[in-house]
């Protein structure tokens, strides 16, 4: 059988390989982006669900328009105005498949094989394989603490002519880093300046612990003329509702919105319709702040409890920065006192001492860290937690 050429560009992702090492009884696993199912709020789900098959049955079971179901667009619409977002119309903005459907489309409207395009280093595993798929040559721009390196980023710019930039510029997977406001100005006036389109990311923004992080790229563009016309935000209730209901949206320029609509009709004709009409009764009922407040107090504890731990366990083995949100830890060995410095083969060692993580050499487009891993505090209790960072002490 002749597959097609493009396949050549990607391999089966290093994360889901990990995976099928799990199935060992007892493995704590640091490993999943997933957020925890404990804390779904599977009691207001279900009235949703309910009144969205009671109130209009028909259009939640029925065929629906491909750019998304209306009283969602409208709701989500009126989401983004709460974060700061004011100006969003339902019309302005897609409902896809979960945001990875956005990404997907993305590069199927704006990528031409060989075209470059900037992430950061490191990034979300998937959106290196997706853009590598369509063909594209993925450039990696340096990060810290506060995110993308501003200044880097713009001789990248200037060297490069990338056809999009792509950011996760608050609580970034893997890297937790967050990017600060004076950056966050400066990618919107440089995307201005230089016409290049940016991707905003953003899946993980509500998950803040105490202080909120800055605004949005979408948010902070009514302070910088023109940058709209050069910013696609993407949005998902997968980490703050459910993934299970694979809904998430695309922000952007309406002659984007119209070709990535045309190509969503190709691939799904519509998000599903159910799905969208019971997240749309559940955002109308006004439940998602108070779902949104115990998520993040679960998760700030956990959070806590993880960086606690690392540095009673691992001391001066390993470092990091603790998360303000989001699920991750981000964290780099450093070999002190002749320790292990590659996280690979840690990764090895500690599925045989009963504990999981990813080594974070995948999530980088070129010059991979190895020394780098990645553990997520989501889905394990304070009890788990501290008993897996024991047991990757030990493995260490």
């Amino acid at each position: 059988m002749q597959f097609a050429d493009r396949l050549n560009n990607v391999e089966t992702s290093a994360i889901r390989e990990l995976f099928k090492l799990l199935g060992k009884p007892g493995i704590i696993s640091f490993a999943g982006g997933f957020p925890d199912s404990a804390m779904f709020d599977v009691a207001g789900i279900r009235e949703a669900t309910e009144k969205a098959l009671s109130e209009e049955p028909g259009g939640a079971l029925q065929y629906g328009a491909t750019e998304g179901y209306d009283p969602l667009r409208q709701q989500l619409a009126a989401f983004m105005a709460s974060k700061g977002a004011q100006d969003v119309k339902p019309e302005g903005l897609i409902v896809t498949t979960g945001s990875q459907q956005a990404l997907d489309l993305i590069g199927k409207t704006l990528i031409n094989p060989g075209d470059k395009v900037i992430v950061e280093g490191p990034t979300f595993l998937a959106t290196i394989q997706c853009f590598r798929l369509y063909g594209a040559q993925v450039i990696a721009a340096p990060i810290d603490a506060h995110g993308v390196k501003a200044d880097e980023l713009e001789q990248l710019v200037a060297e490069h002519k990338p056809k999009f930039i792509y950011l996760i510029p608050t609580f970034g997977n893997p890297s937790g880093a967050t990017l600060s406001l004076a950056r966050r100005k400066q990618v919107l006036e440089m995307a201005v300046r230089t016409q290049t389109v940016v991707i905003e990311d953003d899946p993980y923004g509500d998950l803040y612990f105490g202080e909120a992080p800055p605004p949005s790229l979408l948010a902070l563009s009514t302070q910088v003329p023109g940058s709209r016309d050069w910013l696609v935000h993407c949005g998902s209730l997968s980490k703050v509702l459910s993934p299970g209901l694979r809904l998430g949206w695309m922000i952007a320029p309406q002659d984007l919105l119209a070709r990535a609509t045309m190509c969503k009709q190709f691939s799904d004709a519509h998000t599903s319709t159910f799905a969208q009409a019971t997240a749309a009764q559940y955002l109308k009922a006004g439940r998602m702040p108070a779902t949104l407040a115990h998520v993040r107090e679960v998760y700030a504890e956990r959070a806590r409890v993880m960086g606690e731990s690392l540095k009673r366990e691992l001391g001066e083995a390993i470092e990091f920065t603790q998360p303000g949100g989001g699920l991750f830890f981000w964290a780099r060995l450093t070999g002190a006192n002749g320790k292990l410095k590659d996280a690979g083969e840690l990764a090895k060692r500690a599925i045989d001492k009963g504990v999981a993580f990813v080594p974070g050499a995948p999530f980088f487009a070129s010059n991979p860290d190895h020394a780098t891993l990645r553990l997520s505090f989501a889905t394990a209790d304070v009890a788990k937690i501290e008993e897996g960072v024991r047991r990757l002490g030990r493995a260490i």
